[in-house]
């Protein structure tokens, strides 16, 4: 999807209240909506064969009886300047889906002789009102390229570009038009399904004592080859209970504390990762050789355990994961707990 919402000084056609002139679209726009998703939202054009099927598959779609709704902005030449595709489904009733009817918004395009005029806005704006005030849809998703995810923030969407979700309730009956209701309490699962989603994680911070940190070799993560005693934490899981587990784990051994955090990590959703990742490093301390020599690992996860000067874990591990490792080591020598915001963003 892509976005448009700066405003332009091309004179354009506007209605009475100066905005672009949205048409609910119908049968007839259907090849035209299908070369628009084509050629301006995926990244390999259809054939001309794939453009005939999947304009008549959506035709039908786009009547009153079928699953589709769109709204489109038509350029002064007649051809289509930009356009908004809902696909309704259902879901399972509920106190907060009511009617237990959802919507996807599948495509949103604007022609790029066609951009930063507003009309990704107002075609979005159009079908949004649309689903909720007509079709009582309740909940709402998409996916969209981060430039475009601040539009969709403006329109009430929350998460991260992968997958962003809302829900939008009509306002009680007899609320003036602009008015805020009594309250705005929603149901606890209403709320929790339009959170971002993330994943929290802790890691425990070991070396010799020589201040030589140890890691772990995975025997399934090839692009984090070497890391620190660690993984997720489970549902309601305190953060030192899972170190503790997840150190007795993967290495035999049972984490002392008390606890001592080293650093926060936040990582960004990816393409393969779509939720943010949250990491807190733990100080596990200094290790003897016998004790060392006394780890016990799971094989299902690793196949060995090295302790090496900090420098020369550089070369072993991609660039990302080495700043991560020095920050945590920088934080236990100076005392100051760290912040690492780019891990995982490459």
């Amino acid at each position: 999807m892509n976005a448009d919402t700066a405003p332009t000084t091309t004179a354009e056609p506007r209605d009475a209240d100066g905005r672009p002139p949205v048409r609910a679209a119908t049968t007839a726009d259907a090849e035209a909506i299908t070369r628009m998703r084509s050629e301006h939202v995926l990244s390999a054009p259809f054939t001309e064969e794939w453009v005939r099927r999947c304009s008549d598959e959506l035709a039908p779609r786009l009547t009153p009886g079928g699953d589709a709704r769109a709204f489109v902005v038509d350029a002064q030449d007649g051809t289509m300047a930009a356009c908004a595709l809902g696909l309704i489904h259902p879901v399972l009733a509920a106190p907060a889906y009511p009617r237990g009817r959802a919507a996807r918004v599948q495509i949103v395009a604007t022609h790029p002789d066609h951009r930063r005029r507003g009309y990704a806005r107002a075609v979005v704006s159009s079908l949004l009102d649309h689903l909720a005030d007509v079709e009582d849809v309740t909940l709402f998703e998409l996916h969209t390229s981060p430039e475009a995810a601040p539009l969709y923030r403006e329109l009430g969407f929350s998460g991260n570009p992968a997958l962003m979700r809302m829900t939008r309730h009509r306002p009680p009956a007899g609320l003036a038009p602009g008015a805020q209701p009594d309250s705005t309490w929603v149901p606890p699962q209403q709320y929790a399904d339009a959170l971002p989603r993330a994943a929290a994680f802790v890691c425990l911070y070991v070396t010799d004592e020589d201040d030589r940190p140890l890691q772990l070799h995975s025997v399934y993560s090839p692009g984090h080859p070497w890391h620190m005693i660690g993984g997720a934490m489970d549902l309601g899981e305190r953060p030192w209970d899972a170190v503790v587990r997840e150190c007795r784990e993967e290495t035999g051994m049972t984490a002392v504390g008390p606890p001592r955090l080293l650093a926060t990590v936040y990582g960004q959703p990816r393409e393969r990762r779509p939720y943010s990742t949250l990491q807190l490093v733990f100080d596990g301390g200094r290790l003897t050789d016998a004790q060392i020599r006394g780890l016990t690992l799971n094989a299902r996860e690793h196949d060995e355990a090295r302790i090496l000067p900090l420098a020369e874990w550089e070369a072993l591990m991609p660039a990302r994961d080495f700043v991560r490792l020095r920050a945590v080591e920088e934080a236990r020598r100076t005392g100051v707990a760290a912040y690492v915001d780019t891990w995982g963003n490459a």
